[in-house]
């Protein structure tokens, strides 16, 4: 299964936080919150920096640092359509894990 990331939106489904990430260049990617969740105001926007690297075929590591100084790493297993993501909000530690559809 190849991958082509650039250009498309997902949404990621974690439970209690949904987002629709889209990935703008392999460098830049931009969300809409859909649902905070308490971690993040619902209807936040934001364009991020990724630090994106491929693992293998339809796996990715991707992260990236946002303006309010939350950090976000995920594994995003498009092969099996699941997203496994730690979030650090304030010095808290969330481990998250969901689903990732095509938006």
């Amino acid at each position: 299964m190849t991958v082509q990331l650039v250009g498309k939106s997902y949404k990621f489904d974690l439970g209690p936080l949904k987002v629709r990430f889209t990935f703008d260049s392999p460098s830049q990617g931009s969300f809409v919150v859909e649902e905070g969740g308490g971690l993040a105001p619902d209807g936040h926007a934001e364009t991020v920096a990724l630090d994106l690297k491929k693992i293998r075929e339809g796996v990715y590591l991707n992260s990236w640092t946002e303006a309010g100084g939350a950090t976000v790493t995920h594994v995003e297993d498009f092969a099996n359509a699941t997203l496994y993501s730690n979030v650090t909000v304030d010095g808290t530690l969330y481990n998250l894990v969901g689903t990732i559809t095509e938006a």
